[in-house]
């Protein structure tokens, strides 16, 4: 069993797979100063380009957390989310709300998926 870590850091790795099984390190926005939709989108983006790094695809996303820094953005984040997520293709997910590491953060997600 090997464990291959990428982007690798003091304190995480942004890819980490093993098994054929990918775990994504949370991702916030690209820009924290936009609003809740921005703020989702741009997460999302980066969401779609780790999993294109690590080998896999929106598709085989096996689970998601997602933190909102309150649930009255639930609404507005889910429509996002909705446009995002391949129809047929909805991981199990989470959603709550949390305290943000910045205060400008309004959204973070962190994704499992297996590899294509």
């Amino acid at each position: 069993m090997s464990i291959e870590r990428q982007e690798t850091k003091q304190r995480m790795s942004r890819i980490v797979k093993h098994n054929g099984t990918i775990y994504l390190c949370g991702q916030v926005a690209a820009d924290a100063t936009k609003g809740i939709t921005e703020q989702t989108q741009t997460m999302l983006d980066k969401v779609d380009d780790l999993l294109i790094q690590a080998g896999s695809d929106r598709e085989h996303i096996l689970s998601a957390t997602i933190y909102v820094k309150d649930m009255s953005y639930f609404a507005d984040m889910n429509a996002v989310w909705d446009a995002w997520i391949p129809e047929g293709h909805a991981p199990a997910r989470a959603c709550v709300a949390a305290k943000m590491a910045r205060d400008a953060l309004l959204v973070e997600i962190s994704v499992v998926a297996a590899e294509k």
